[in-house]
């Protein structure tokens, strides 16, 4: 008969109660933008950048930059999650037009979630816990969040920052996580 010790035992447990561990602020499920979920959990070790979207706005080029910056940092350990909202009126009818959209005319691929409130008592529980922890809530689309691994920190920039601008770009790689 083997014997386990006490310390495999817990060796083997370690990826469970690191996932048990997930921080309160990704400790979510949220709906996809083309059916599905995703649990927020699985990013807890990278930097998340959280983003309110809308189709129709002044600011929708962010797109672009957005897309950009997921390419070049992802293999960094960052990811971009996209919200769609119609909080501000501006976005499509249907989380396949907005899908559609965001693909024909901006290449996006990073994850896209399904369209939700991001301001007010209606406003998503991820938002809510996002404007607790940074002190701001999105006042417009486009409001960004860096989210550091871990959940340590969060730092908000509002639309009028971009995602290649020189200031979030700093703020994002003092956030990166740290290589394995």
């Amino acid at each position: 008969m083997r014997h386990t010790s006490w310390a495999a035992i817990m060796l083997a447990a370690l990826p469970l109660l690191v996932q048990a561990a997930c921080p309160p602020l990704l400790d979510q499920r949220i709906p996809l933008l083309m059916g599905g979920s995703t649990d927020l959990c699985q990013y807890q070790n990278q930097t998340v950048v959280v983003v309110n979207t809308a189709s129709g706005c002044g600011f929708t080029p962010q797109f672009e930059q957005l897309q950009s910056l997921w390419q070049h940092y992802r293999s960094r350990g960052v990811v971009v999650l996209g919200f769609p909202s119609n909080d501000f009126f501006q976005e499509l009818d249907s989380d396949q037009a907005v899908a559609s959209f965001c693909q024909s005319n901006f290449g996006v691929d990073f994850p896209m979630m399904s369209r939700v409130s991001v301001r007010g008592s209606q406003a998503h529980p991820l938002f809510k816990a996002l404007a607790e922890a940074s002190g701001t809530t999105p006042k417009w689309n486009f409001y960004k969040y860096i989210i550091a691994p871990g959940a340590r920190t969060v730092t908000a920039f509002g639309p009028l920052t971009r995602p290649d601008d020189a200031a979030f770009i700093k703020a994002l790689q003092q956030s990166l996580p740290a290589a394995p």
